[in-house]
This record gives C-alpha cells, sequence and structure tokens, in this order.
C-alpha cells in the first residue's frame, strides 16, 4: 500500500452518515447485478450480496486490518456504479480490491476511476457464457451438523439459479411423528451459528421444505440402495455425503448406483486411494472423470494451506501439530461408554486428549512433507471454532516480522487468500471467528519464532469454515467457472 492516509473527518458524525447513505444506496444495485447478471460483489473476498448497511461498513473497515490502510465507501461507490452501467457477463468482481488497485497502487495510470474499472472488464462487456451450462442438482445425504451448513451455503448462493440447486437431502424416519417440521426447524435456529437468513416453510404434503424459495425434497432412506431420484425430478446430480459411514471408495460407490446421480463428495478423510481434496491447494488433481472425491477433514483443510504457503518460503524439516479442537458429536454429553479412549468422559466438562489423523493426512495433500509431520489433539468444551499449533523447524532462518509479513502478503494476494485469513488484533477469542468462510486464520500476535524454530496459531470455524470449503469442491465437481476481477497478475 502506499502512504495515502484517509484524512480524518472534520465532523465524524457527518462523515459516517454520507458512508452510511452510501452504503445503503449499494443494496440494491449488488443485488440486482447477482439477480439479472448473475454478477457477485466482494471487498477483499466478503461477499455483499444479501448483506446489511452496517455489515457493508465492517467490510470496508476490516481492509483497514489486512491492507493496513483506509477504504471508504467513498472509493467504492464509483466502481460500483460504473459496474452497474455496464452490460456484463456473470462474474465474481471484487470492487474493494480494484479500488485499492486504483488508489493505492497507481494502476490507474492517469485514467479516471471510472476509465479504470471499465477497462478491468472490458472483456466482460457483452459476455454470455455462463460459469456452467445448465444448473446442477445437489444432493445432501445426511442433515447433520455439516450437512445443514451445506443447505445454509447452497440456498444463499442460489442467486439466479444458474448454477448449483439444492434439490434434497437424505435422511433416516425420526420417530417423532412431524419428523419434517423438527428437521425444518433445526435448519431455521442453531445455537452456534444463529438463525437462518431467510425464510423456510415446511410442505407436508409434498414432504419438502421451501427455503428462500428453493423447494428441497426430504427422502427418507436407510441406505442409498433405496433411492431412486429421478423419481424426484433429479438428475446428474452431485451427493454430498456428510454421514461419514461410508469413507472408502466401495462403500460411497452406492451411490453412483442409484438413478440420477453422477458424483459424490465424502466430507471427511478419504481411505485407501481415494483422492483427498483442499480447495486452493491441490484441487488441480480433480480430473472431470473422477466421481467419488473426499474433501477431506476440517483440520486437514485448516493445516494445510499454512503448511504449503511457509513450506514453499521457507521449507520445513520437521514439525508437530496440536489440535485444540471444540467437542464433536461423537462425545459424550455426561460420563457414559465410548469405543474410543477417553471419548467417554463429558465432553462439556472436560478437556479430552485424543488422536487426530491430520497430520499424516497432510501426506495425502502435500506429498512433500510426509513423515516430516506429527500429530495429537484435545477436545476442548466449546461447542464451535478449533485451533491448530503448528512447532515447525524451518529450512531457513527468519524472524516474527517476517513470518507475518509473509503470511499477511499470502492471505491478501496468493492464490490462498480464500483458505488463510489474517488476524493482527490481540484480542481475539475463539467465539470472534464463528462463521469464517476460511479455512484457517493466521493469529499474528500469537506467532512464535527463534531461529529455524517457529510456533504459528490458527483458528479455524471446524463447521462453517469447512463447510466453505466443500462448497469450493462442490463448484468445481460441477464445473461451475466463474470469471475472476480484478485478474491474477
Amino acid at each position: 500500500m502506499s502512504e495515502r492516509k484517509r484524512e480524518r473527518p472534520a465532523d465524524y458524525f457527518r462523515d459516517w452518515k454520507e458512508r452510511e447513505a452510501l452504503a445503503e444506496g449499494m443494496i440494491p444495485v449488488v443485488g440486482k447485478l447477482a439477480r439479472e447478471h448473475n454478477v457477485k460483489c466482494y471487498i477483499y473476498g466478503k461477499s455483499l450480496v444479501n448483506r446489511s448497511v452496517l455489515e457493508i461498513m465492517k467490510d470496508h473497515r476490516y481492509v483497514r486490518q489486512v491492507e493496513e490502510n483506509e477504504l471508504s465507501e467513498f472509493e467504492t461507490w464509483p466502481v460500483l456504479q460504473t459496474l452497474s452501467q455496464l452490460d456484463l457477463g456473470p462474474a465474481h468482481i471484487d470492487i474493494g480490491r480494484l479500488a485499492v488497485n486504483y488508489y493505492d497502487h497507481g494502476h490507474g495510470a492517469g485514467k479516471t476511476i471510472e476509465e479504470y474499472v471499465t477497462a478491468q472488464v472490458e472483456d466482460l462487456v457483452g459476455a454470455t457464457e455462463k460459469p456452467v451450462e445448465e444448473p446442477r442438482d445437489v444432493v445432501l445425504y445426511g442433515f447433520g451438523r455439516i450437512g445443514r451448513l451445506m443447505a445454509r451455503i447452497l440456498i444463499d448462493k442460489t442467486d439466479g439459479g444458474e448454477s448449483l440447486r439444492l434439490r434434497a437431502v437424505v435422511v433416516r424416519k425420526g420417530k417423532a411423528p412431524n419428523d419434517l417440521v423438527k428437521r425444518a426447524s433445526l435448519l431455521r435456529r442453531d445455537s452456534v451459528h444463529g438463525a437462518f437468513e431467510g425464510t423456510i416453510r415446511v410442505d407436508e404434503e409434498h414432504q419438502s421444505f421451501v427455503a428462500n424459495g428453493n423447494e428441497v425434497k426430504v427422502i427418507y432412506a436407510d441406505s442409498p440402495a433405496e433411492v431412486d431420484y429421478t423419481q424426484y425430478g433429479i438428475k446428474n446430480a452431485i451427493v454430498v455425503d456428510n454421514t461419514g459411514v461410508w469413507r472408502d471408495e466401495d462403500g460411497l460407490a452406492q451411490h453412483l448406483k442409484c438413478p440420477g446421480v453422477s458424483k459424490v463428495i465424502l466430507t471427511a478423510p478419504g481411505k485407501g486411494d481415494m483422492k483427498n481434496v483442499v480447495a486452493g491447494i491441490n484441487n488441480d488433481i480433480i480430473a472431470a472423470s473422477d466421481t467419488i472425491i473426499s474433501a477431506a477433514s476440517c483440520t486437514t483443510n485448516a493445516i494445510a494451506p499454512p503448511l504449503k504457503a511457509i513450506d514453499d518460503e521457507f521449507g520445513i524439516i520437521t514439525g508437530h501439530v496440536e489440535t485444540v479442537h471444540a467437542y464433536t458429536n461423537d462425545q459424550n454429553l455426561i460420563d457414559n461408554y465410548h469405543k474410543a479412549e477417553r471419548r467417554g468422559r463429558s465432553a462439556p466438562l472436560n478437556m479430552v486428549l485424543t488422536e487426530t489423523g491430520a497430520a499424516k493426512a497432510v501426506a495425502k495433500v502435500l506429498p512433500q512433507l510426509e513423515g516430516k509431520l506429527t500429530g495429537n489433539a484435545i477436545r476442548v468444551p466449546t461447542p464451535n471454532v478449533s485451533m491448530a499449533i503448528l512447532n515447525l523447524t524451518l529450512g531457513r532462518a527468519t524472524d516474527k516480522e517476517a513470518l507475518n509479513e509473509f503470511m499477511r502478503n499470502a492471505a491478501l494476494h496468493s492464490s490462498m487468500r480464500k483458505q488463510i485469513d489474517y488476524s493482527n488484533s490481540p484480542e481475539v477469542v475463539s467465539s470472534d471467528f464463528v462463521g469464517s468462510r476460511h479455512a484457517c486464520i493466521y493469529d499474528a500476535q500469537a506467532t512464535i519464532v527463534n531461529g529455524t524454530q517457529a510456533v504459528v496459531y490458527l483458528w479455524y470455524d471446524n463447521e462453517f469454515g469447512y463447510s466453505c470449503q466443500v462448497y469450493r469442491i462442490l463448484e468445481q465437481m460441477a464445473g461451475i467457472n466463474y470469471r475472476v476481477y480484478p485478474r491474477e497478475g
């Protein structure tokens, strides 16, 4: 960034009200671009679609932390106005980055902001190419923590319905006579992630619920073999299996035998030779012919991006991964029998030492780290947001400032910016990261470096952040490809 700093306003309140009015004016413009053109606007990776006035203003403020400079609504408003006056094809456009590139990085080269923005998206004007030839059906097999969060993400991103469409969820029939109502209620209210953003109605006659206009069939089945999706008008669907019951290709292949299914994604580490994929890291190994993919674990998704970044820059000789993980549904609420060691003890009352396969699983994603990492885990009495502590021996010496600056740049400008977020606040705690869409958040204040020894602290929303990673794999499996602006390089 340049040394340009926003001048102190003469009247803070008046300045706030002026910026508030601009943020309010952005809402219909952002909405129209999304609905009519399938153009989704962002500020440093944060979507502006369906955001409130205050949320949009906070998104602007966020840039001050990561770019160490102010981004004002006065600067993004003309970017958005210019885009709204162009006949654009489907794309993802980061108006925050366009504004910063123009005002702070001198990319305008004497042009007005309108001329600069128009030139940046010149090849998008009049474009008719869709991100995918026809909408792709999605089925959620299982409707637990990850299943319901995947439903929220899919519904939130439906927009004009031209890409992914959630068509059904498959569950076992519950004992309650109002099973469908209870399923919908769990989607509507969440003790960790809050209320569903929108409306949900239950249509018991058609055995479905309607969320923000999306009709989602609820199919009751005890196994994949019982389901014929074509009976529900579902075809060429991608099944997201979030039950964890089957984790090898033979077990997951049951889905492929169901009429109407073409691909399967597992939301757990895959066994055997199954491809384990972390979005943004090794997703280039996905081939068009692949029918079964694992999205690995939440912890593998959290640690693989920073491990790759650090290994590429400094080299990693050896390391240990300690996971401080929120308790999960497989633990007991009170002391009771459990087949695993220690996990039978009450989850909300104890720290529970246990094992994690994430360190070894990283080798499936980053083969260059095979045999270099060990790992262990502690389950703690919090319902969501975990931490991974990386204790690394680097290939060359560095210091805290250099490592932090490198990771800040990786979070802002590298190909992994959707996976790595950056925090430089000395006051953040786990609940501050509920709802993070990143695979992990690098805590710069906690970093320790002594020559070649480095200790790195990573927060991650092991539910929602991981679900966002699964969604990115889902988009790729569906062949969805949006143009992204500003262009890399």
